[in-house]
């Protein structure tokens, strides 16, 4: 599958701008110039020999109108980096963005592979682009989790949450930032990220700071 080298290369290039977002097959195969069977088969590859894994859309009880294409992550924020086209006309802030949101990502799906508690990691997303990055449902709970890769928190980068909140009463919620204080906004605890990292251990999801 991967015997035409050149194509491959070029197909990691610009999967890699697919990191952290809602996956379209179409658009990469058009990119790339290769047939969209071919596409899918790499990002098979990738995933069967985990260099990459997709995040599914939390569906449960939806009363909205969700997307149903999943999100993509390497599964190493590094290697993303480093696939990563860049130039003077990319916006270095987002690129940053992505990898943290990623970095939160693989700690996830480890803290998930290591609990012996049975817990899946989603994301969430309805018809009015609100987005809420990880959505943690099982047997630890229901937890909404916002990546900002910034050092504040404004008013609306709490619109996610709380359309989540809204359709999803029961869950907690919890906005990760670079920012080196504990905050509440609106009734939304805002943790610094590597704090919250530093927290995370196998069967036990840092609930003090929800």
């Amino acid at each position: 599958m991967v015997r035409n080298i050149g194509d491959f290369a070029y197909f990691l290039e610009m999967v890699s701008l697919s990191h952290g977002s809602v996956i379209n097959i179409s658009n990469i195969s058009r990119d790339c110039g290769i047939h969209r069977k071919t596409v899918e088969s790499y990002i098979i590859i990738l995933e069967d020999i985990l260099l990459a894994f997709k995040v599914p859309v939390f569906t449960k009880k939806a009363s909205r109108d969700l997307t149903q294409h999943p999100k993509f992550y390497f599964f190493d924020c590094g290697v993303f980096q480093t696939l990563r086209p860049k130039g003077p006309l990319d916006n270095l802030g987002e690129i940053l963005g992505h990898a943290l949101e990623g970095l939160v990502a693989q700690h996830l799906k480890a803290w998930i592979a290591y609990s012996e508690q049975r817990n899946k990691m989603y994301f969430w997303r309805n018809r009015y682009h609100h987005e809420v990055d990880f959505i943690i449902y099982g047997e630890s709970g229901l937890f909404a989790i916002e990546v900002k890769s910034s050092t504040s928190i404004r008013s609306d980068d709490l619109k996610g949450i709380k359309s989540f909140l809204d359709e999803y009463p029961i869950s907690k919620a919890l906005i990760l930032y670079r920012g080196s204080e504990i905050l509440v906004k609106e009734g939304i605890k805002i943790v610094p990220v590597e704090l919250f990292l530093k927290k995370l251990r196998p069967d036990t999801f840092p609930v003090e700071f929800i």
